[in-house]
């Protein structure tokens, strides 16, 4: 008789080592550890965040998220489903397989919205910016605006309140 292999099975969770900040909502199931989420920040279901990650004051993450480590999201931010975050750049034409000095951070700025499916690389975005559907950021964003496409571009000027 053949012998059946047994899995090595992993719960969804969020750990000990997450830091909330006041009237957090976070809808289950999610994988939360070793992350700082703000004040009034919301959390989608299958969302993972990694450890080293800092999520702002009031910013929503919808489904389906993935931020990887060496993420930070400003405040008052929406990242919609599906979005995800991507700190290794296959530099040596492969994955990383773990070595965290091939990982390269994101800084996401203040009031950014990144719609649904869209990628973005190793990065900094300024404030005030929004990232359309399913584009791929591959370099910095300075200047606000809506940038959309693969690689994403700007489209449109974008003036901030105030």
């Amino acid at each position: 008789m053949q012998q059946m292999n047994q899995p090595n099975l992993k719960s969804v969770s969020i750990r000990d080592d997450v830091v909330f900040g006041e009237n957090v909502t976070v809808v289950q199931p999610v994988n939360l550890y070793g992350c700082e989420i703000g004040d009034r920040a919301f959390i989608g279901p299958f969302v993972e965040i990694q450890k080293e990650v800092k999520i702002g004051q009031r910013t929503r993450v919808q489904s389906h998220v993935f931020v990887c480590e060496l993420v930070s999201i400003g405040d008052d931010c929406f990242i919609g489903h599906g979005v995800m975050f991507i700190n290794d750049i296959f530099a040596k034409g492969g994955p990383a397989r773990g070595d965290t000095m091939l990982w390269k951070s994101t800084k996401i700025g203040n009031h950014v919205s990144i719609g649904s499916n869209a990628t973005i690389l190793p990065v900094e975005i300024c404030d005030y910016v929004v990232i359309g559907a399913g584009a791929v950021v591959t370099k910095n964003i300075t200047q606000p605006g809506i940038y959309a496409g693969n690689p994403a571009q700007k489209i449109k000027d974008l003036k901030p309140d105030g």
